[in-house]
């Protein structure tokens, strides 16, 4: 069949992408039917550990909020300990991955209720490993969220200890503490002069 070649064809996902991630995988935050699959609690009550919020906003190269972003966290107990069956998710209600999209929450903020990580190994600060996905990006970003009140260990760690000193700032969350418990906030810049450290993985 042929077709008209004054017919303006519009682009396809696989051109720019679109706003579908934070509503497809994180569907009960958008009140669709639907159960998610993950959310942005790891933690129960229950979990050995000090009990943490963490909180920000995706920020494009204007520094505007991103409303349709999504962040995933992958993360140790307390212990430094990543899930391995649901078996431990079921003895300490420790998930050790969430989701949770920016379009919910005032400011376009994303937050995640967990306990602190410790570190993995001896030589290690502890971190959370962090995929960000949003609209116009054909492919995730990796990074990781370390956190300002570990300065000795985060002194010793090989990969935070990899990037340029005057960037590292870029991937240390801020501790406060609130009446509600300890917040930590971390703001994700995609563009610009104070752009968060991405890595290739």
């Amino acid at each position: 069949m042929s077709q008209n070649p004054s017919t303006k064809l519009g682009q396809t996902p696989s051109q720019t992408v679109g706003p579908y991630f934070a509503y497809g995988l994180t569907p009960q935050q958008y009140n669709y039917e639907h159960r998610s699959l993950f959310g942005a609690e790891l933690a129960e009550p229950r979990t050995p550990g000090e009990h943490i919020v963490i909180t920000g906003r995706v920020l494009d190269g204007a520094g505007a909020p991103v409303n349709d972003a999504m962040i995933e966290i992958l993360q140790p107990d307390a212990s430094g300990r990543f899930v391995e069956s649901p078996a431990d998710v079921a003895a300490s209600g420790f998930r050790g991955f969430g989701r949770c999209g920016t379009g919910t929450l005032p400011g376009n903020r994303y937050e995640f209720r967990t306990v602190k990580p410790g570190a993995i190994a001896p030589g290690q600060a502890p971190f959370i490993n962090v995929i960000v996905t949003m609209r116009g990006m054909l492919v995730h970003a990796f990074t990781r969220i370390y956190f300002e009140d570990e300065a000795v260990a985060n002194t010793a760690d090989p990969v935070l200890s990899s990037v340029p000193a005057e960037r590292r700032m870029t991937l240390l969350a801020r501790r406060q503490k609130t009446p509600g418990g300890i917040v930590y906030s971390f703001d994700f810049h995609m563009q610009g002069p104070q752009e968060t450290v991405f890595f290739d993985v």
